[in-house]
C-alpha cells in the first residue's frame, strides 16, 4: 500500500513538473520571433510558395520537450494544413542560453478562393504524451495574384500565301550574229525570227528597267586585231534598240531605261563551253585544244597554236561564228494585278459571287491578307479550300478562328478554339510539323488552359524563320510568364512581336522577378504603343508600389482607371496597394 502510495506520488509530482514546464514554454512563446517571407504571400505559376522562419526565446526547450509551430491557410470557411515547423529539445542543446531558430519553405497549391486569407499558426508544447497549445495566430495575410494579369497573347501565325506583289523583273534575251571582223548588223539579222521577235517586243512598250548587251568575238586574228569590235557590236545593238524605241514612240519611258554594255575581249570561256558540246571533233581533239588554250602564252599565240591541231577547221566553222555575237538580255517588270483589284476580286470569290478562277491560287490567299474583317478573311480561306485544298489554306482559316477567340467572348470563345483546332489539325495532316501549324495549335491549348501541352507543342518546333519564329517567341514568353520561367520569358521576348501587349508580359515578368527598374521602362513602352492600355498603366502603379513611391501609384492608377474604370474595384481589394489603401479609395 506504501509502494502504491509513493508511486502515485512520483507519477503526480512528475506530471506536475510536466504541466509546469509546458505552462512556461507556452508563456514564452509569447516572445517567439515568426516572419514569413513574401508577406503577402505571393502566387507564382500555379502554387503559393513561402518560407517561415522562427526564432525562439531562450529557455523554451527544456530537456526531453519539443516545440511545433503547426502552419495553416484559412480562407472564408475553409482551412488548409500547409505542414509543421518542429523544434527538438535534443537538437538545440544550447536553448537554456541562446535562441533557437529554424527556417522552412511550405508550399500549396493556389485556388481562387484563396485570394483572400491568411497564414495562421498554432504553436504545440509537448513533452511525453501530454501537450499545450497556444491561440493560433496570424502571421501573414492573403495572397497577390499580379501573375495572372498576364496576357493571354493569340500569335494567329500565317503561313506564306505564295504571291509576291513587289515588283519583279523578267529576263528577255536574244542573240545576234555578226560577220567576221565586222560590227555591222545586218538587216538578215533584222529581219530573222530571232529579229521580228526582238521587234515585236519593242513595239509592246513593256515597262523595262535594263538592258546588257555583252558583245564578244572569236579567237582568230581578224577579230582579234580590233580591240573594240566587242564594244562595237554592243553598241550597234543598242543604237537599234534606241531607234526602234523612237519610232514606236517611247517618249519619257525611255530615259527610265538603263543600257549596260558589256564588251568581253580575247576571254576563252564561252569557247570552252561550247568546245565542250560540241560533238564534231573527237574527246582526244578536244584534250588537244584544251591543252592549248589552259596552257601558256597570249591570246594570239594560243589561237595560232590551234590552227594546227586536227579538226580546227571544223571548229573555225562551227564554233567561231557562234562566237561573233551580241548578246542582250531585257529585264521588263513582270505584269501584276494591282493590289486593290486583287482585293475586290478576292472578296467576290468568297461571296461566291464570281468564278474563283478570277485569281490564281496564290493571288487569292493573298487577297486574304488585304482585308482587315475577320469574317472576310474566313470566307475567302474557305473558297481557297474549295479551290485547291493545301495546307496552307487551313493553316491560314485556323488562324482567323484563334484571332476571333481572341475577339469572342462567352461561349464564342470556346467555339472559335474548336474550329481553329479542326482547321489545324486538317493542316498537319496535310504536312505535318510546319512551324506555323504547330505555333497554332500550341495557341489553341493555351486558350484551352492546357499550358503545359502548349508549351510541350511550342518546344517541337523548328526551323521557324521570320513571322513564324516572333509568334512562336511571343507565344513562349507568354507561357514561361505563366509557369514562372522569367527568365526564360525574357530571352523568348528579345525575339518576339514588337507589340504592346509583349510589352505588357515583358513587364509583368519583370516585376514578379522582382527588377522594377527594368519593369517600369516596359510598361512604359507598352502605353508608347498603346496610349489605351489600362492594364499597362496598372503595371506602373504596381511598381510605384513595390518601389514605395506613391505619386507613381496615384498617377498609374488614376490613368487605368481613365480607360478601365473596373480596375478601381481590383484596386481596392489588391495587395499590392494595402499600404495606399486611402489614396486609392479617393480616386
Amino acid at each position: 500500500m506504501k509502494k502504491t502510495r509513493l508511486a502515485f506520488g512520483i507519477l503526480f509530482g512528475s506530471l506536475l513538473m510536466s504541466g509546469c514546464a509546458l505552462n512556461k514554454m507556452i508563456k514564452l512563446a509569447n516572445d517567439q520571433q515568426l516572419e514569413v517571407t513574401p508577406n503577402p504571400l505571393e502566387l507564382h505559376a500555379d502554387k503559393v510558395e513561402f518560407e517561415m522562419s522562427a526564432i525562439l526565446p531562450p529557455k523554451m526547450l527544456p530537456g526531453g520537450t519539443s516545440y511545433s509551430l503547426k502552419t495553416f491557410y484559412q480562407y472564408g470557411t475553409n482551412e488548409a494544413e500547409l505542414g509543421t515547423v518542429e523544434f527538438k529539445a535534443g537538437d538545440f542543446p544550447n536553448s537554456s542560453s541562446t535562441t533557437s531558430r529554424k527556417s522552412q519553405t511550405f508550399s500549396f497549391a493556389y485556388d481562387p478562393a484563396m485570394a483572400k486569407g491568411d497564414v495562421m499558426i498554432q504553436g504545440v508544447a509537448a513533452k511525453g504524451a501530454k501537450n499545450k497549445t497556444t491561440e493560433k495566430m496570424k502571421v501573414a495575410e492573403g495572397v497577390i495574384t499580379t501573375s495572372l494579369m498576364v496576357e493571354d497573347i493569340v500569335a494567329a501565325s500565317y503561313a506564306d500565301h505564295g504571291y509576291n506583289d513587289k515588283e519583279e523583273l523578267e529576263p528577255t534575251n536574244v542573240e545576234f550574229f555578226f560577220e567576221q571582223g565586222r560590227s555591222v548588223l545586218r538587216t538578215s539579222e533584222k529581219n530573222s525570227d530571232r529579229g521580228k521577235g526582238f521587234t515585236a517586243f519593242v513595239a509592246d512598250k513593256n515597262v523595262t528597267r535594263t538592258v546588257t548587251i555583252t558583245g564578244t568575238h572569236s579567237p582568230e586574228g581578224t577579230e582579234t586585231i580590233n580591240s573594240d569590235l566587242s564594244q562595237d557590236r554592243a553598241e550597234a545593238i543598242e543604237k537599234w534598240y534606241r531607234d526602234m524605241m523612237a519610232k514606236y514612240d517611247y517618249k519619257g519611258m525611255a530615259d527610265q531605261i538603263k543600257f549596260v554594255l558589256k564588251p568581253v575581249v580575247q576571254d576563252w570561256t564561252q569557247f570552252k563551253t561550247m568546245l565542250n558540246g560540241f560533238d564534231g571533233v573527237s574527246s582526244d581533239e578536244k584534250t588537244a585544244m584544251l591543252a592549248v588554250v589552259n596552257g601558256t602564252g597570249t591570246f594570239e599565240e594560243k589561237e595560232k597554236a590551234l590552227q594546227k591541231l586536227s579538226g580546227y577547221k571544223k571548229v573555225f566553222d562551227k564554233i567561231y561564228p557562234v562566237l561573233r555575237t551580241a548578246k542582250t538580255e531585257v529585264l521588263t517588270v513582270k505584269v501584276k494585278r494591282p493590289n486593290p483589284e486583287i482585293a475586290v476580286l478576292a472578296k467576290q470569290i468568297g461571296e461566291g459571287s464570281i468564278s474563283a478562277d478570277s485569281l490564281s491560287n496564290a493571288e487569292l490567299l493573298f487577297g486574304a491578307t488585304l482585308t482587315p474583317s475577320l469574317t472576310e478573311k474566313e470566307a475567302i480561306y474557305k473558297a481557297a479550300i474549295k479551290k485547291q485544298d493545301t495546307w496552307v489554306a487551313h493553316n491560314n482559316l485556323g488562324a482567323v478562328y484563334l484571332q476571333m477567340a481572341a475577339a469572342a467572348s462567352g461561349a464564342d470563345v470556346k467555339k472559335n478554339v474548336d474550329l481553329a483546332l479542326t482547321q489545324l489539325e486538317i493542316a498537319n495532316k496535310q504536312k505535318a510539323n510546319t512551324a506555323e501549324v504547330l505555333v497554332n495549335m500550341a495557341t489553341v491549348y493555351m486558350l484551352q488552359g492546357d499550358n503545359t501541352k502548349a508549351y510541350d507543342v511550342a518546344g517541337t518546333v523548328s526551323g521557324a524563320t521570320g513571322d513564324a519564329l516572333r509568334k512562336l517567341n511571343t507565344l513562349k514568353g507568354t507561357l514561361e510568364v505563366k509557369t514562372a520561367q522569367y527568365d526564360k520569358a525574357l530571352m523568348s521576348f528579345a525575339g518576339a512581336d514588337n507589340t504592346a501587349e509583349v510589352s505588357f508580359n515583358r513587364g509583368l515578368a519583370l516585376v514578379l522577378k522582382k527588377e522594377f527598374s527594368n519593369a517600369k521602362t516596359a510598361f512604359k513602352d507598352a502605353t508608347d504603343k498603346d496610349s489605351s492600355y489600362a492594364k499597362a498603366f496598372y503595371g506602373l502603379a504596381i511598381v510605384g508600389a513595390r518601389t514605395s513611391n506613391a505619386t507613381e501609384v496615384t498617377n498609374g492608377l488614376k490613368s487605368a482607371i481613365a480607360e478601365d474604370s473596373s480596375l478601381k474595384e481590383k484596386a481596392l481589394t489588391d495587395l499590392e496597394f494595402r499600404n495606399y489603401a486611402d489614396a486609392v479609395r479617393s480616386l
